[in-house]
């Protein structure tokens, strides 16, 4: 099994902290960039993902990685996690890779956003069940936003065995896009739009495969 932590933290007129151990490690790619690498392959089955994101007031930080996440089951068990804590009180960025579950893997996700007065978020995250072929993995997602108060409780659930797995549905891929608290210029017109009581915007949209 392996423990991967991440922890970066963007702060005004200077390049990002980062500090990492574990499958996952930070490069800083542009003043304001930082790319997720994956050093070893993970998630396998019984690994963990630990990622913290701290913005500080007046600084900005667009966080991308290199390559898809592949979730694939372990020797002892199918299932991982992975878990992203982000603290934002400047602007954040957040739009990684797809994450991909393979074979028979089980992926849970979670993300928690603590937002301050002054942090602005756009957070797009994009996921497959399967590879080519593949229909019985499974993966769920939980969002919890809070602002001054709560802002979004969200999960979703895909693949086999899901709340959404039926003889008449089956979507196999899902993308989640959070604005807050404007909304997206030009919103994918797929997708369910969701204007949030609290300020910001949630669009949705699931289907067999990914939109390229």
């Amino acid at each position: 099994m392996i423990d991967s932590r991440v922890l970066v933290v963007a702060r005004r007129n200077m390049l990002p902290h980062l500090e990492s151990r574990g499958g996952i490690v930070g490069r800083i790619t542009g003043e304001d960039t930082v790319h997720l690498v994956s050093a070893t392959a993970t998630p396998l089955g019984g690994d963990t993902i630990e990622i913290r994101v701290v913005v500080e007031p007046g600084a900005t930080l667009c966080l991308r990685s290199v390559a898809a996440t592949i979730a694939l089951p372990g020797r002892d068990t199918d299932t991982s996690h992975s878990r992203m804590a982000i603290e934002a009180h400047g602007d954040l960025d957040v739009d990684l890779q797809p994450t991909v579950v393979a074979a028979t893997a089980m992926h849970h996700a979670d993300v928690e956003v603590a937002l301050g007065e002054t942090g602005t978020i756009r957070l797009r995250e994009r996921v497959q069940v399967g590879r080519t072929g593949e229909r019985q993995g499974f993966w769920s997602g939980g969002l919890r936003v809070d602002a001054s108060g709560p802002v979004l409780r969200h999960r979703v659930q895909i693949g086999a065995g899901s709340v959404t797995d039926d003889a008449l549905a089956s979507p196999r891929a899902s993308v989640s896009e959070l604005h807050y608290p404007g909304a997206p210029a030009h919103p994918d017109p797929r997708a369910t739009v969701l204007e949030l009581a609290a300020g910001g915007v949630l669009t949705t949209w699931q289907g067999d495969v990914l939109p390229g």
